[in-house]
């Protein structure tokens, strides 16, 4: 099993475990696939829910040019959302399941 693989099982544990979620493995790879190398970085695989400048990176960088979205409070409301759902405390918030809970809350599953 290649390391990519060992990750999105990881992800998928996290997103049953923490969110009762039944998990759409496919879109999970095709997640996983788009997050390139950062999933492979401590730093980089994780969301900081606490950091104005990383929430504002997910809203730019995913939600907008990734998904398509329009700017607007939305989505602030939805990333603010996902994170209470991950929890305040828990200090790993994987960014490959952040993006999958916000495509699939702002249902954009057909961007991938």
């Amino acid at each position: 099993m290649s390391k990519r693989d060992e990750l999105i099982v990881k992800y998928a544990a996290d997103l049953k475990d923490k969110f009762g979620v039944h998990v759409d493995m496919d879109l999970l790879t095709k997640i996983t696939i788009g997050c390139g190398p950062s999933i492979y970085n401590a730093d980089s695989s994780t969301v900081s829910g606490s950091d104005s400048s990383e929430l504002a990176t997910v809203k730019n960088n995913f939600l907008i040019k990734k998904l398509g979205l329009k700017d607007s409070t939305d989505l602030d409301i939805g990333i603010t959302t996902i994170m209470d759902k991950y929890g305040q405390s828990n200090r790993n918030k994987y960014r490959v399941v952040v993006y999958y809970l916000l495509t699939k809350h702002f249902k954009k599953e057909s961007a991938y």
